[in-house]
């Protein structure tokens, strides 16, 4: 137990890392994954393939590779010939990564409403941006939690993968204890860690969910 207790401090320095990761990523991502969405679902053709390239590539080739390219590569790319430093570099993945993927959760949810509620606006004399405001988006959020519940439960399994770029989050912290005291008691301590965290989201998705749900009533 005392060996158990003796891991909290270095996990929790591992932890700080990751939840920085993650409130980075959630508070980048989440409004560009709206404002992609929107393009996506725009008249302007070409700048509603150019975002469905976009997300398909980003969604299409897999997050790590994404990283390693931002952190290895760019500095050789023409023109841009820019080098992150590693926490800055795994920011940068994680958001244009996730942002694809909220865009595609956002636009199924906006999609979602129905087409009347926009010809109904229209006859109260609403812009398209009070529409969004006042009508679609509130509609949008109800419909999209539990997607977006997934999303970011699989956001804090995902950072860890930090762990390429030598990032001391909670996983490299349990792997550099269990090399040192030949246990495998760090990676369970770790995995509680990652358990908690997720117990937390689960609490807050379910409790945003019961919220939305009275509205229904």
């Amino acid at each position: 137990m005392d060996y158990v207790l003796s891991l909290l401090g270095p996990m929790a320095q591992g932890a700080k890392v990751t939840l920085t990761l993650f409130f980075i990523t959630l508070a980048l991502a989440v409004p560009l994954g709206l404002v992609l969405a929107l393009l996506r679902i725009s008249k302007w053709g070409f700048v509603s393939q150019l975002v469905n390239g976009y997300i398909w590539l980003m969604r299409g080739t897999p997050l790590m590779l994404q990283m390693l390219f931002i952190y290895f590569a760019l500095p050789f790319v023409p023109v841009v010939g820019v080098r992150l430093p590693d926490f800055p570099a795994a920011v940068v993945a994680f958001a244009l990564n996730y942002a694809a993927y909220f865009a595609e959760i956002f636009r199924a949810g906006i999609q979602a409403v129905d087409r009347g509620q926009y010809e109904g606006s229209k006859v109260l004399g609403m812009t398209y941006l009070q529409t969004l405001r006042r009508i679609v988006l509130p509609q949008m959020v109800q419909r999209v939690l539990p997607p977006m519940s997934n999303e970011t439960i699989t956001l804090v399994k995902d950072t860890s993968l930090i762990y390429v770029l030598a990032l001391n989050d909670i996983l490299r912290t349990a792997r550099g204890i269990v090399q040192r005291d030949f246990t495998t008691t760090p990676f369970l301590v770790a995995a509680a860690f990652y358990l908690i965290m997720t117990l937390v989201l689960t609490w807050f998705f379910q409790r945003m969910e019961k919220r939305y749900a009275k509205y229904d009533q």
